[in-house]
């Protein structure tokens, strides 16, 4: 394709990713518009970095869960959480510690997590569940072959994580709770100090 169509579609892109109701992919993309990959994925890349460096806009594109949409940049969190995030957007202590035992240690049983969380949780695995932040994803070869739980599509997207390999690990969250620079709406405030003590 000329250089001079695919800056004709650099628009047309930009509003797909934007119209999109969850992350799209530049295959997808591709496929809608029967074009080649390659010239999305270079298009996509162009929007990326035109958003990032743009000082002057608050949203950006980002990459999670498999594909691409519209966010607002990470640095105006604190701000936005007091204007749009009310009480019910936010996940209680119990269902926050449970979600990040999981991320951590997945795949996971119901009585693996009790023993580390020291209570149960049967109240809160059902509502990470009702949530869909995570699902069961087997069973565990022992006695009673309980059910194993994992994260979803939808906690890399709720978290902004393109993948679970971007989860912090141990050295990343003891510098966060040093600098404190934790986004509160995406981990929670009673979370360093379990995480901590569950990557040791």
């Amino acid at each position: 394709m000329e250089m001079e169509n695919r800056r004709d579609l650099i628009p047309l892109v930009e509003a797909i990713i934007f119209a999109s109701d969850k992350p799209i992919s530049a295959d997808k993309i591709a496929k809608y518009l029967e074009i080649e990959k390659e010239a999305i994925s270079e298009i996509v890349d162009y929007l990326m970095e035109y958003y990032k460096g743009n000082e002057t806009r608050g949203i950006e594109i980002a990459e999670v869960a498999e594909g691409f949409f519209f966010r607002t940049k990470l640095r105006f969190s604190p701000s936005l959480k007091k204007v749009v995030l009310g009480k019910e957007a936010q996940l209680s202590k119990s269902l926050m510690e449970t979600l990040s035992i999981i991320a951590f240690k997945q795949p996971i049983t119901r009585a693996e997590i009790e023993h580390l969380r020291g209570v149960d949780s049967n109240n809160a695995i059902r509502g990470l569940l009702e949530k869909k932040l995570i699902k069961i994803v087997g069973r565990k070869d022992v006695p009673g072959r309980p059910h194993v739980y994992g994260t979803t599509k939808e906690f890399l997207l709720a978290f902004g994580l393109k993948s679970l390999l971007d989860l912090p690990n141990l050295r990343e969250i003891k510098e966060m709770e040093k600098e404190r620079a934790v986004q509160p709406q995406l981990i929670g405030d009673d979370y360093e100090d379990k995480a901590s003590e569950d990557n040791s």
